[in-house]
């Protein structure tokens, strides 16, 4: 096993999320420390009157709460405000892990707060990974946060990538399947520049089964040690079978077929991340409004990646009248032109012609929207 993964995480089952209505605070706290010989009635009441819950909400927190005085309460509700967070944040994190009301803030809070601006969180770093998955504050610092922060850290180049990611998807903490997963894409051949390109670009993908996925993309050709893999799998992964299906189906519309689509997706796997209406809109332009071959898209399916606004459009119309002059060739690849930088395309497609370099920029700053 990967020295990286020597030390298994045992990380507790996901904990649960409660579905209740979401409300704001209706007014700024009002700590209390009235006690009562009914803990039930007193709980009750705080959850109320001090958290804002409905009384619904409040009386199903409460078969899971019992506290006869506000002083642990209270005391987690000033630690919160004492570092940032909003009456609205609180309530949040309390909606979703209310035993955090009863805990020692110094104890169980502050060292993960101290941890997070160690590794370079900045206040609001740490406030909204918190506000994003209070369950985060959940888990232990020393058998699931640092473990995984430090796994995370073994495929990126500093500190403040690896919160980046933790920052993205702060759910990692809690999730079992994360450690597992990767090794088994190390065992697979899956390099560290293909994990590293799963952190950065997907994190929640690694908190699902990916042993299906892999074996689909081994099915279809791509090889574990090259990149395309993990963009491969990174669709396989985040793109549900309908909306999958959804797209194929929309490409057919434009006359492709089962192959091309399936040639596109090996040449450039992100193109099935793109939108059914990014790629209705490329192909209405590209087909219906330019009358270009589709098959050019085939072997060069990034240019769905580009603006259509920005990019595709203004340089087409460049392309288009170049064509339609005589000054560049239709056997050329159309395709050319749209992965080029904005600065290598100006002196091949514009400036290059100098006696219709001003009708060319007229053309391509009115389509970007720019003169």
């Amino acid at each position: 096993m990967n020295t990286i993964l020597r030390h298994r995480l045992r990380l507790s089952p996901t904990p649960i999320l409660y579905c209740f209505p979401l409300s704001l605070f209706p007014q700024p706290f009002h700590f209390f420390s009235t006690t009562t010989s009914d803990p039930c009635a007193f709980t009750l009441s705080y959850l109320t009157n001090t958290c804002g819950f409905s009384h619904e909400v409040a009386l199903k927190l409460s078969k899971r709460l019992r506290f006869e005085s506000a002083e642990k309460p209270d005391s987690v509700f000033s630690f919160f405000r004492t570092h940032g967070f909003s009456a609205s944040q609180i309530h949040r994190i309390f909606y979703q892990a209310p035993d955090l009301m009863l805990c020692d803030p110094t104890k169980r809070l502050l060292p993960k707060f101290q941890f997070l601006a160690a590794k370079g969180a900045s206040p609001s770093d740490t406030i909204l990974t918190v506000s994003k998955s209070p369950r985060f504050l959940r888990y232990s610092l020393n058998n699931h946060i640092i473990p995984i922060f430090e796994l995370i850290r073994t495929f990126l180049p500093s500190d403040l990538k690896a919160l980046a990611v933790l920052i993205a998807c702060p759910n990692f903490i809690g999730d079992s399947r994360v450690a597992s997963n990767v090794q088994l894409l190390l065992d697979t051949g899956v390099t560290h520049t293909g994990i590293r390109y799963l952190l950065c670009s997907r994190p929640s993908v690694l908190c699902s089964d990916l042993r299906p996925a892999i074996e689909e993309v081994k099915l279809l050709g791509f090889e574990p040690l090259k990149l395309s893999f993990a963009l491969a799998l990174l669709a396989k992964r985040a793109v549900s079978k309908p909306l999958w299906d959804a797209k194929v189906d929309a490409l057919k519309k434009w006359g492709w077929s089962e192959d091309d689509i399936l040639v596109a997706f090996r040449n450039q796997p992100n193109v099935m991340l793109r939108s059914k209406e990014k790629l209705n809109a490329v192909m209405g332009f590209w087909v219906g409004q330019l009358g270009w071959d589709y098959t050019a898209l085939i072997s060069s399916p990034t240019l769905f990646s580009y603006s259509l606004e920005k990019r595709v459009a203004p340089r087409a119309l460049v392309v288009q009248y170049l064509l339609s002059k005589g000054l560049v060739k239709k056997s050329a690849s159309l395709v050319t032109p749209f992965g080029m930088s904005d600065e290598l395309f100006l002196q091949k497609y514009v400036k290059r012609f100098k006696e219709e370099t001003p009708r060319l920029l007229e053309l391509y700053q009115t389509a970007q929207g720019t003169s």
